[in-house]
């Protein structure tokens, strides 16, 4: 009986045993990929960072659109996750360079001056055309991509960083603000194989398409192609050949995109 005793107190604290270290393996794997999405989105624990959305279109510069109100509140979402704080600002309200605190930039140029900013700094081989309300096309390494409403619209993801470097800052730049609404949605659901793919500190431009938004949403998007270094680099000619990031203003630029297909 007592040989029995031992065997079943044996098993239980074998079994004991077992579950902590399992817990604790879980636990090590979960602070581990807390640390890689830190770092990949410059978000440490207690940090701040800057969401940045321009206005709504006939809003009186006092609004947030719709789309760009759910972008906002998935961002939110990823910096509590983090353990870092969020400051939302409007364009004209930010006054600062990059690098000092992540930001993350929604909108595209039509309706966020700053995105029209970054691309002009970081991006000039980005063209772009449209009007005051949404963005029409863009052109890449002589590639247009031209916005078909409710069909087919485009999305601009990039992750850049200064000259200097510091904190990141994460562009989802839309051609509308659906569009911007999926870039985000993408970055939040495939944070962990961006980071795979291009490095917790490296940068990226990713060419998105959102597919028939008037059924579907901001859920279904294509990955058209990597345009890192094609929107990296400036046109033949010089920047007098570039298009400036905003709209009604094209221009040409250099170098063959590529064209790896993917889907959301």
């Amino acid at each position: 009986m007592n040989h029995d005793i031992r065997i079943i107190v044996l098993g239980l604290v074998a079994a004991a045993l077992g579950a902590a270290a399992g817990w604790s393996a879980r636990a090590v794997a979960q602070r581990r990929r807390l640390r890689r999405r830190q770092r990949f989105f410059g978000l440490p624990a207690g940090s701040e960072c800057l969401l940045v959305a321009g206005q709504e279109p006939g809003a009186g510069g006092r609004g947030l659109s719709r789309q760009d109100t759910f972008a906002l509140l998935e961002l939110s979402g990823l910096v509590r996750e983090c353990g870092a704080h969020a400051q939302i600002a409007a364009p004209e309200e930010v006054g600062q360079g990059f690098g000092t605190r992540t930001e993350f930039c929604v909108g595209g140029p039509a309706a966020n001056r700053r995105t029209g900013a970054h691309l002009r700094s970081m991006l000039p081989g980005v063209a772009v055309d449209g009007g005051r309300r949404e963005v029409t096309a863009f052109t890449l390494g002589g590639e247009t991509h031209r916005l078909v409403e409710g069909e087919a619209e485009y999305a601009l993801l990039a992750r850049l960083r200064g000259p200097e470097g510091g904190r990141p800052v994460f562009l989802a730049a839309g051609q509308r603000g659906i569009a911007g609404q999926a870039a985000v949605r993408y970055l939040v659901r495939h944070q962990a194989r961006l980071a795979r793919a291009h490095g917790l500190d490296g940068t990226f431009c990713l060419l998105l398409k959102v597919v028939n938004s008037d059924a579907y949403g901001p859920d279904v998007v294509e990955l058209v192609a990597d345009v890192t270094r094609v929107a990296a680099t400036p046109p033949p000619g010089g920047p007098e050949t570039a298009g400036t990031g905003e709209p009604g203003e094209p221009g040409r630029t250099g170098g063959p995109a590529e064209s790896p297909p993917g889907k959301s």
